[in-house]
């Protein structure tokens, strides 16, 4: 592969409210045994990317961790290999990440000591699966200055926290704005970048010597005239699980057996972390309709159209419907759990009742039996 891959993987959003509290939202925990980084991680190694930098920055605790090991991915390698970079102080700065742009600015030296002529930019907080070969042979095609992986919502989807773009005939971008009031598209950009290595480099440094830290605002969209930038539609899955909404939803969508089949058993393969665990146990007096259900569970009551995470107990005569149970979720007896979320680590008490009305609730009991 003649690319490089960089995983934005540092930001934090008010929209996930408490959910963003403990972790980093690409380290948000989908389908039950995966993190959202892995997907990018995946549609890296399987195209064959083999030199891919992580930005992180908040809270990164728990993705370092889940970074801690390289083979995961593919990229325990001589050539190439998983880097992970921090914000890092230094004689010349002591900053955090200022921006998307500054993130890389920061990590320059990477850049510049490698030898590959792209780099595919992408996000680390989205659930799709793409093969960046075909992007780039677009990219090429196109003799584009950059490329940008687009996709057309739905009619009717609230897109005003995303990038909108239009396109002409040639699909060279003619219009880009950032989370507009009003969006007059509803094409939108992925997050997911293609550009020459050495161009990347000459615009994010002259990017900062003007004080200007932004990848989309100060480079995307101010340089829309004068570079060629084209779109690349995607018409696959795809989605961006930075609101609670949202990632309700995405893991939600994991119950259709479609999006399992497309995700887990069609190559190429999403690869994650794998801890020892028992498999899932379910008792007498157990019930278990349409979910996912991970390892090292232990059922003792009904679990209809939700999506348990590892380590998570059920108690007897529990009801759990249209929810998410993350990691180690110990729930009592006679409970029953409606439309929430539940927050890791949490001890729900028996005979305890939580339910999201008009939207989904998000459970944090703040009486974890322990704290990384």
């Amino acid at each position: 592969m003649k690319a490089l891959g960089i995983i934005l993987a540092g930001g934090n959003n008010y929209r996930m409210k408490e959910l963003s509290a403990k972790r980093a939202i690409p380290a948000m925990p989908v389908a039950g045994s995966y993190r959202c980084i892995d997907f990018a991680l995946s549609n890296m190694t399987n195209s064959r990317v083999q030199r891919v930098a992580v930005l992180t920055q908040y809270n990164a605790r728990s993705l370092n961790e889940h970074l801690s090991s390289s083979k995961w991915w593919n990229f325990g390698r001589k050539q190439g290999g998983l880097y992970v970079f921090t914000p890092t102080i230094t004689q010349d700065n002591s900053l955090w990440y200022q921006g998307t742009a500054d993130a890389i600015a920061q990590n320059l030296d990477f850049l510049k000591r490698s030898h590959e002529p792209y780099v595919i930019i992408a996000a680390g907080d989205c659930v799709y699966k793409l093969d960046y070969n075909k992007v780039l042979d677009y990219h090429i095609e196109k003799n584009a200055d950059i490329t940008v992986v687009c996709k057309d919502m739905p009619a009717g989807e609230d897109v005003s926290r995303f990038g909108v773009v239009k396109m002409n005939e040639d699909s060279r971008i003619i219009e880009f704005e950032e989370k507009p009031m009003v969006p007059q598209s509803n094409t939108i950009s992925t997050g997911i970048y293609v550009i020459r290595r050495r161009q990347l480099i000459e615009m994010i440094e002259k990017s900062i010597q003007e004080h200007r830290y932004d990848f989309v605002n100060d480079i995307l969209i101010r340089y829309k005239n004068l570079k060629r930038i084209y779109g690349y539609k995607l018409d696959s899955y795809w989605r961006n699980i930075a609101t609670v909404d949202s990632y309700y939803q995405t893991n939600m969508d994991f119950l259709q057996a479609d999006v399992r089949d497309y995700f887990f058993r069609e190559e190429p393969n999403i690869y994650s972390k794998v801890d020892d665990l028992a498999p899932a146990k379910y008792n007498s007096g157990s019930d278990v309709t349409n979910s996912l259900v991970s390892s090292g569970c232990i059922i003792n009551g009904k679990v209809e159209n939700s999506v348990l995470f590892k380590q998570v107990f059920v108690g007897k005569n529990c009801v759990i419907k249209n929810s998410i149970i993350l990691n180690d979720v110990y729930i009592g007896d006679n409970t029953h759990i409606e439309n929430c979320i539940v927050e890791s680590r949490n001890t729900i008490r028996a005979n305890t009742f939580l339910c999201g009305e008009d939207k989904v609730k998000v459970v944090s009991e703040h009486n974890e039996r322990y704290v990384i």
